[in-house]
């Protein structure tokens, strides 16, 4: 839909400068999600400015959607027993907590007045849906340590959260039809694509990373991770174990040798996640070494 000018890094894209590029050539190495999401990061009738940043924030920022609603739908399948026939002692039936309530209050009324203003898409994804999703990674990380009715009040909030969130992704065309897994899944498979590497060669760097750490060879186990960020690939230690995720590209930094590469537990796998913004332009290397 959108009819504005396009640029490519602030120049006119055009055939005859050979610095354009097809949806099937962009879609080879970012999902469809992430350029969609890109898209609409611009309002219509304005112009759109097309850089590798603005992509890879675009990316970033829908993997951290999705990761926060994978969270929450482990979170409330655990439950799942809890949830059947959810009411209160006195039969009466279990409310949202007030303060999701006014999130979801806040979301619907953001969307319904940006959409009003001439399809104003440009940043309908912040505000509202970012507090929304902050509010689901925080009560993920307490859930446990509830007691039971408190238990019951944040598990309805997040039904009805993950319930409206998803009515205004499939709205704007971001919601896939795949599974929340499946399309972290792709996801993945895009950054390695990009990275140049596979799941093994992760593996083979998360264990030598492992293996300088218990040597305390901190300044080889953060070369490992800087390089690793370098290419868009985030390392998080979560307790015992390490995990990746894609990351929008950085570039890498001389490092001293400290120990702030000791393990840190995140406060659950999307809130350890960069939640940029739409239309949130990332830093991205000129060059890595």
């Amino acid at each position: 839909m959108h009819n504005g000018h396009v640029t490519n890094n602030n120049e006119k894209m055009s055939k005859s400068l050979g610095n354009f590029f097809t949806i099937r050539e962009i879609t080879k190495q970012y999902h469809p999600l992430a350029l969609r999401f890109f898209l609409i990061s611009a309002h219509y009738r304005s112009p759109l400015n097309y850089t590798v940043a603005q992509l890879e924030g675009a990316s970033d920022a829908i993997y951290y959607i999705y990761q926060t609603l994978q969270d929450c739908k482990d979170a409330l399948s655990s439950f799942e027993e809890v949830l059947n026939g959810v009411t209160e002692p006195k039969g009466k039936p279990i409310r949202n907590l007030p303060a999701a309530q006014e999130c979801i209050k806040k979301m619907q009324s953001e969307f319904q007045s940006k959409l009003s203003d001439d399809l104003n898409t440009a940043h309908i994804l912040t505000g509202a849906f970012q507090d929304a999703l902050k509010f689901i990674n925080s009560n993920l990380n307490t859930l446990k340590k509830k007691q039971k009715q408190q238990q019951l009040a944040v598990l309805q909030s997040l039904v009805q959260l993950e319930k409206e969130m998803k009515a205004i992704l499939s709205i704007l065309g971001l919601l896939h039809p795949s599974s929340y897994s499946e399309v972290l899944l792709q996801f993945k498979e895009k950054a390695l694509e990009r990275a140049g590497l596979t799941e093994e060669d992760i593996s083979r760097l998360i264990e030598e990373r492992v293996t300088a750490r218990r040597n305390k060879e901190f300044a080889k186990s953060d070369q490992i991770r800087g390089k690793l960020t370098c290419k868009g690939i985030a390392l998080m230690d979560v307790g015992n174990e390490t995990i990746w995720r894609p990351c929008v590209r950085v570039e890498q930094e001389s490092r001293t040798t400290t120990a702030s590469d000791m393990p840190e537990e995140p406060e659950s796998k999307a809130s350890a996640t960069n939640d940029t913004s739409v239309g949130q332009e990332a830093k991205v290397p000129t060059a890595c070494h």
